[in-house]
């Protein structure tokens, strides 16, 4: 989990939270878009605060990508499958739209192609065309960069930029900051890592 986080994102924007594995980045980015319940502090979208009618609402302006374990494509099912499951999950989305966002983000749409034979760099940005064709005024993407080269986690950033270039919010999170000038609309969080040596294991200090 997280604690201790302050920040503001301006409309339009880009987050990126960044920080080493279980320094709580995917917590981060489904408690910023009100799919998790904070202990304390407040998340807060224009006027909407996460509680009671305000998360519905900031759930409903808000579209999450990929979120490690929660969210993440089926790789078994083909392209065309994942849109049409997109579709039918949420009816306002439509075919031009995916295709649209595609475009946006450079991403050629390959129906028959499975989502497990795409590469890294793919599989994001598709996952990010799926949630961004619902027109969210938020949209979240967890793990940027996973399991992509340099060149990719540039392009990934790059195709990033280009949904906030739309007036849409984006959230990231990634194990390092982006390679390149994150430029003047770029908020960087840096999470620290919970050290496993601050919990003391049951029996060290019998050992000690």
């Amino acid at each position: 989990m997280f604690e201790n986080v302050d920040v503001d994102v301006p409309a339009g924007g880009l987050l990126v939270a960044h920080g080493p594995g279980g320094s709580g980045r995917t917590a981060l980015l489904l408690a910023l878009c009100a799919r998790m319940r904070l202990t304390t502090g407040v998340v807060q979208v224009g006027r909407d605060r996460a509680v009671g009618r305000g998360a519905r609402r900031i759930q409903a302006r808000t579209a999450i990508a990929r979120a490690d374990a929660a969210v993440e494509p089926e790789g078994r099912l083909t392209v065309a499958e994942l849109i049409a499951e997109h579709r039918w999950s949420d009816r306002a989305v439509t075919t031009r739209a995916v295709a649209g966002a595609a475009w946006l983000l450079g991403l050629p749409l390959r129906g028959r192609t499975p989502a497990e034979d795409l590469d890294p760099l793919e599989t994001l940005l598709l996952a990010t065309a799926l949630a961004l064709a619902c027109a969210p005024a938020v949209l979240a993407v967890d793990n940027v960069g996973r399991g992509c080269t340099r060149p990719q986690r540039e392009r990934a950033w790059q195709a990033l930029r280009t949904v906030t270039d739309t007036g849409c919010t984006v959230l990231a999170t990634a194990t390092e900051p982006p390679p390149t000038d994150p430029g003047a609309d770029t908020v960087l969080l840096a999470l620290p890592h919970r050290s496993a040596a601050l919990l003391s294991p049951i029996g060290s200090q019998a050992q000690s």
